[in-house]
């Protein structure tokens, strides 16, 4: 069954206008058009709209949307992407939401809301980028190494940069306070943060972590961004991955 420009105007909800500009610049071709020059649409051309208009809600332009399409034939994993950005777009609204709640509850109780919690949920996949740009463009440029750009879960990333900044700041106590690198809270620092690691998908054992911090302080980058938070701090981190490694081993 074909349908008519003004039909799938109807159903889409999309003006004549938009799809006749998609049309033009190869975005949604129709099915085939009529002697009397009608564009007409059948069932993949609607499915293609559909997925067009998935991705709109995302604020992708129509040339991204167009190479997303290109690149992924398989309608069902392209469904499964789009699902996903979804569920992550709902659970940063949720979290935007709980935080209008908490401010809406602390002007009425007359207590002040905490400082930390006044901006949760503003944090866009966007700003994400952005942060991770000059990694991603030095890590490129001295390893030849590319940053997945699949969709950020900008949730996941908000609580996995605030476990790691709390635990650089322990870090970063224990060294100012003279706690030894083979301290035994140390251990239980580290233990904390690869169990919450590996909890959200990176499976790192200690070995790792040791080649990790080892990485650090060879990697002019990594070691500018360390001993920026801290003189010593990359060395200390290094030592004490090395000594929790050999501790469970």
């Amino acid at each position: 069954m074909l349908f008519t420009v003004k039909e799938v105007s109807e159903l889409s909800k999309v003006t004549i206008k938009t799809l006749h500009h998609y049309h033009k610049i190869g975005l949604l071709q129709p099915a085939e058009i009529s002697e009397a020059g009608y564009r007409l649409y059948g069932t993949k051309e609607l499915e293609r709209l559909q997925a067009i208009l998935f991705y709109r809600e995302f604020d992708f332009s129509l040339e991204q949307i167009g190479q997303l399409l290109d690149h992924e034939p398989d309608r069902t994993a392209m469904l499964q992407k789009q699902e996903t950005l979804l569920e992550q777009r709902r659970r940063r609204l949720e979290q935007v939401m709980d935080t209008l709640r908490k401010t809406k509850a602390s002007l009425e109780s007359g207590e002040p809301l905490a400082r930390e919690d006044m901006f949760a949920g503003f944090e866009s996949e966007e700003e994400w980028r952005e942060a991770l740009k000059e990694q991603s463009d030095y890590l490129k440029e001295r390893y030849g190494v590319e940053m997945e750009h699949e969709p950020l879960d900008v949730q996941e990333m908000n609580e996995q940069a605030a476990e790691a900044a709390a635990f650089m700041k322990d870090m970063t106590s224990s060294l100012l306070g003279g706690i030894k690198h083979n301290d035994l809270r140390i251990h239980q620092l580290i233990r904390n943060h690869l169990a919450f690691m590996n909890a959200h998908g990176h499976q790192i054992t200690p070995k790792d972590f040791v080649a990790q911090t080892a990485f650090f302080l060879q990697d002019d980058f990594h070691l500018s961004m360390l001993e920026g938070q801290q003189t010593g701090l990359a060395y200390y981190l290094n030592a004490a991955a090395a000594s929790y490694a050999e501790a469970e081993a």
